[in-house]
């Protein structure tokens, strides 16, 4: 009885499919500042750039945009700290411009009462060192959340902070100027943050995250020049959504999960089917998501921040990913 016990529970274990990804590195990089947060990730030059929030909590008047550079991914360096004088920065996105330029997008709130409560802005940079003057974006009280580029032009989306919530798109050859593609993409059940890949083909899709309704996350789909999407429910509640195709045509989106228990997570994001489906979670807990991904030298490289060790931290990781079944 007892060898075929053992001989079932090692069959069972040779059966076991491997797991999708594993985690080859992980370290926390940063809890300097109270709450560290919102991460992007980008590799420009050669070398690495990571940004995101200090502030004294997750909604205070005091948010900074800390960037690191790094040549390795494990030995960082202080490159910039942004700050502006009207109000808290929050939730930088990084991307290289049509201009080869590196270009960081935030939002800034206001201290009320003022005209608006949120303006978006831009700041360039050749060296990820020196930044420009800001540039205000978009429109007031529209949060423009992440710019993908194709060539020569950016795509984005942002989403109405006022009474009225909708979601609205901009197209932008400068970075400095957006122009409204369509005003109301959606208007129900408080769509806002994003994150935008496009296809071979020209098309685009779009990840999106709703807090009202059902709250469950929408994938878009459009070709240009990207005016109207059409959108299937993924039945599924999500925050911080980022998306990047790896070299073998899978989609990994970095999302924050609510199922179970609150965590950043790595998803397959399958298109054709409309589903979105976790892979692995990333050591984290509580205040945590809002990742940064980039794929270089074979392995996926993933920025996120976590309340699991208590302090609010920045932590990285490198993933392997196992080859298409």
């Amino acid at each position: 009885m007892i060898i075929w016990l053992f001989l079932v529970l090692a069959s069972a274990a040779v059966a076991a499919p491997p797991p999708d990804a594993e985690i080859v590195y992980h370290d926390k990089v940063w809890d300097r500042a109270p709450h560290s947060a919102f991460t992007d990730l980008i590799r420009y030059h050669d070398r690495w750039f990571l940004a995101f929030r200090e502030a004294s909590t997750h909604v205070s008047g005091d948010g900074a945009i800390r960037i690191l550079t790094s040549a390795d991914f494990e030995h960082w360096q202080d490159a910039a700290r942004i700050t502006h004088a009207g109000g808290d920065l929050r939730d930088p996105k990084l991307s290289v411009a049509a201009d080869r330029r590196l270009m960081l997008t935030t939002a800034l709130a206001m201290p009320q009462p003022a005209a608006a409560r949120f303006q978006s802005f831009a700041w360039f940079s050749a060296d990820g060192r020196e930044w420009s003057k800001p540039s205000a974006i978009g429109d007031p009280d529209v949060w423009i959340w992440r710019v993908q580029w194709q060539q020569d032009k950016g795509l984005a989306f942002g989403y109405g902070t006022g009474s009225r919530r909708f979601l609205r798109s901009y197209l932008t050859q400068s970075g400095s100027r957006f122009d409204t593609l369509s005003p109301f993409v959606l208007d129900a059940d408080y769509p806002n943050e994003t994150s935008v890949l496009f296809q071979q083909d020209g098309s685009a899709l779009c990840l999106l995250r709703r807090d009202e309704g059902t709250r469950t996350a929408m994938l878009g789909k459009s070709r240009p020049p990207y005016r109207g999407w059409t959108w299937t429910d993924l039945g599924m509640r999500i925050g911080g959504p980022h998306m990047v195709k790896i070299p073998d045509g899978r989609i990994v989106a970095a999302v924050r999960l609510y199922n179970g228990r609150q965590r950043t997570a790595l998803c397959w994001l399958d298109p054709s089917a409309g589903t979105l489906t976790e892979f692995l979670a990333l050591p984290s807990g509580g205040d945590t998501s809002y990742a940064g991904l980039a794929f270089h030298d074979g392995l996926l490289h993933v920025s996120y921040y976590s309340s699991h060790e208590s302090r609010t931290a920045i932590y990285l990781a490198r993933v392997k990913v196992a080859p298409r079944k």
